[in-house]
């Protein structure tokens, strides 16, 4: 990376588009404006595709108080990338008593995801439960009943409501990879009936398969291939529920003959009687087997 020299301007202008918020390199390469080392990490991150590079210059940040909030939790997710994950815990761990307040919510999720990927469940799910009692508490989103997130470069509210069942979710699945089937089966419930969507629908119906309870499982698997759910028109979803109805099935004893026919006991009974009634029950044996038998009586005398 080249760095500016002299009065001129580097290969990417920190300095020389400062202010210039129409610039259209910055809007293109969502860099910020500036010199520093989270803007010059950022650079490093988003244009140059160095994440090395970027991970050496967000500590620098750090190091300098330079955008810490930011540069902590950006660190984070690069580490993530190139599979240094227990680093990037670690990283959080150490440095976030030097973020703000407003900054804990957002590494947290950070580090939910970051213990996912470490397969560090119980960590998990008691970071998980007290994201949930904040929010019973009410010092959850500062105390507001919503926050803006960004997703895809994309700002977007998030109200108390679908954050409470998106933890009760994640949660839900952090159960489900301890094998705890019941506790996952409440927390799903829970979380589908404040805010229900698919994929919580498609993952509850999966924790009861795994209890053997077939009939309870398809009626919801069903009933997100019915589009019941909110995102069941999802290609993805809608894949997800055939392939679960289709392990399901798999699992199911055989019908009965007569559930095929859809005929119940007593017409089964009553059609048997019938028959019996219509003349005495033959031999099953082919007229060949009666003339060899027949045959083999002479012999006999």
């Amino acid at each position: 990376m080249k760095e500016r020299s002299g009065g001129g301007c580097s290969n990417y202008n920190y300095n020389c588009s400062k202010g210039k918020k129409d610039d259209s390199y910055h809007v293109l390469h969502k860099v910020p404006y500036g010199d520093t080392p989270y803007v010059r990490a950022k650079h490093a991150q988003l244009v140059e595709k160095d994440p090395e590079g970027a991970i050496a210059l967000f500590w620098r940040a750090i190091n300098t108080g330079d955008k810490v909030d930011s540069a902590l939790k950006d660190m984070a997710v690069v580490m993530k990338q190139l599979d240094r994950s227990e680093e990037a815990i670690e990283a959080i761990c150490s440095f976030r008593g030097l973020c703000s307040k407003q900054s804990q919510e957002s590494l947290d999720n950070v580090l939910i995801d970051l213990y996912k990927k470490c397969g560090k469940i119980d960590e998990q799910i008691e970071l998980l439960k007290r994201k949930l009692k904040l929010i019973y508490e009410g010092e959850a989103f500062n105390g507001k009943l919503t926050k803006t997130a960004r997703s895809h470069g994309k700002k977007f509210q998030v109200s108390i409501k679908q954050e409470t069942s998106r933890l009760l979710g994640n949660l839900g699945w952090a159960y489900m990879q301890k094998m705890n089937y019941v506790m996952a089966e409440a927390v799903y419930r829970k979380a589908q009936m404040i805010d229900p969507d698919c994929n919580k629908a498609c993952n509850l119906g999966l924790c009861l398969i795994k209890q053997a309870r077939y009939e309870e499982a398809q009626t919801i698997i069903e009933d997100v291939l019915r589009g019941n759910y909110p995102g069941s028109d999802d290609s993805k979803s809608k894949k997800r529920a055939q392939d679960l109805l289709t392990e399901l099935r798999s699992m199911l004893p055989p019908p009965h003959f007569s559930d095929l026919l859809g005929l119940d006991d007593e017409f089964i009974k009553g059609l048997e009687q019938l028959i019996n009634e219509w003349g005495p029950i033959r031999s099953r044996r082919l007229p060949i087997f009666e003339e060899i038998s027949s045959f083999r009586d002479q012999l006999a005398c």
